[in-house]
C-alpha cells in the first residue's frame, strides 16, 4: 500500500523526476492553460463562440474534441488523439489529474512506463471508439449525433486505474470518509456509476469512460496470459525508469521462462508458465498485505523481470 505523508512534499518530489506519468500530467495542464487562453481571446473578439448546436464552445475546443459524426471525424481525424488531453473545465481537469496521479503511482509500482503510456493512449482510443460507435448505433442519440463532441482524459485515466485494479485487485487504498478500500471494489463502483449514469446526462462521456475501463481490463488480463497488446512507442524517447525494461537482453536469471527459453513441449512450457504466474501472484498478495518493502531481493527481481517479459 502506498502511504502519502506530506502531499506537497510528495508532489514536489514527483514533478522533480522525469517520468511518463508526470509528463502526461504536465501535458494535460499545459493544454488546459493554452486552450483556455486562446478561448478567452476568441470570446473577447466574438470569434466562433456560437458554433451551431454548441453555444459558448470556442473554435479551438471544437477543433480538438472528437466528434461522434463520422463525416466530421473524417475531416478531423487527429481528434481521436487530441481529445484525450483536452479539458475545458477546471474541476474536470483537477479530478482527472488526481485519478491519473494516484492510479499512475500504483500502476508504476508493478509495471513499467512503456505500459503506462500504452494504457493511456490506447485506453483513450478505445474510449473514443465506444463513444463514436454508441452514438452511431443507438437511435436515442440520433438527434445529437451531428453536433456531439467528446473531450477529456477520463477514458485514458480510467484505463490506467482499472488496469492497476486488474493487476493487483487486493491492493488497498485509503479514501476520505470510507477508510481502507480494496482497489477492485473501488474500480467496480466507478464502473457501475458510469454505467448507471449514461441516461442521466453526459452519455457520451460515460460511454467513453467505459471504453477506457474495458481496455484497461483487457490489456492486463491478456498480459497475464502471455499476450502483449502494447504498441511500440519508443520513438517518443521517454526515459525508462529501470534498465531492466530497455530490451529483452536485460532479462534477469530470476525469470525461469527467459532463462530456459521455449525448446520444450507445449505442456511443459504451459506448466512452467503457470508455476511462474503462481509465484508472481504470491508476491503481489504479499505486497498488498505487507507493502513493497517486505519483498526480498529475489522477489523484487522476479517481479521486475516478469513485468518486462509481459
Amino acid at each position: 500500500m502506498y502511504y502519502q505523508q506530506n502531499p506537497l512534499d510528495d508532489a514536489r518530489q514527483f514533478f522533480s523526476r522525469k517520468s511518463v506519468l508526470n509528463k502526461l500530467i504536465v501535458i494535460n495542464l499545459a493544454v488546459f492553460v493554452i486552450v483556455n487562453i486562446i478561448s478567452l481571446f476568441l470570446w473577447l473578439f466574438k470569434i466562433g463562440t456560437n458554433v451551431e448546436g454548441q453555444a459558448g464552445t470556442s473554435i479551438i475546443i471544437n477543433f480538438l474534441a472528437v466528434p461522434a459524426d463520422l463525416e466530421s471525424l473524417l475531416l478531423r481525424p487527429w481528434t481521436i488523439f487530441t481529445y484525450m488531453i483536452l479539458q475545458e473545465n477546471f474541476l474536470h481537469l483537477f479530478f482527472n489529474m488526481m485519478v491519473l496521479y494516484f492510479g499512475g503511482r500504483i500502476f508504476l509500482e508493478y509495471l513499467d512506463e512503456r505500459k503506462l503510456l500504452n494504457t493511456y493512449i490506447l485506453g483513450g482510443l478505445v474510449g473514443a471508439g465506444f463513444y463514436i460507435a454508441a452514438f452511431n448505433i443507438f437511435p436515442v442519440f440520433s438527434d445529437d449525433l451531428q453536433y456531439s463532441v467528446a473531450l477529456g482524459s477520463s477514458a485514458s485515466v480510467l484505463a490506467i486505474l482499472i488496469a492497476a485494479a486488474t493487476y493487483v485487485p487486493e491492493y488497498s487504498v485509503v479514501l476520505l470518509f470510507f477508510g481502507r478500500v480494496k482497489l477492485k471494489y473501488l474500480a467496480l463502483v466507478i464502473i457501475l456509476i458510469d454505467l448507471l449514469s449514461i441516461s442521466k446526462g453526459n452519455a457520451g462521456g460515460h460511454i467513453a469512460h467505459l471504453g477506457g475501463a474495458f481496455w484497461g481490463y483487457l490489456f492486463i488480463s491478456q498480459m497475464k496470459h502471455g499476450r502483449n497488446l502494447a504498441l511500440n512507442f519508443r520513438w517518443l524517447k521517454f526515459r525508462k525508469k529501470f534498465k531492466v525494461y530497455n530490451s529483452s537482453k536485460n532479462k534477469t536469471k530470476s525469470d525461469p521462462l527467459a532463462a530456459k527459453g521455449r525448446p520444450m513441449s507445449d505442456e511443459d512450457y504451459n506448466a512452467m508458465k503457470n508455476q511462474h504466474q503462481q509465484k508472481i501472484d504470491k508476491i503481489l498478495e504479499k505486497i498488498s498485505k505487507s507493502g513493497y518493502s517486505s519483498l526480498s531481493k529475489e522477489e523484487k527481481e522476479l517481479l521486475f523481470s516478469s513485468s518486462n517479459k509481459k
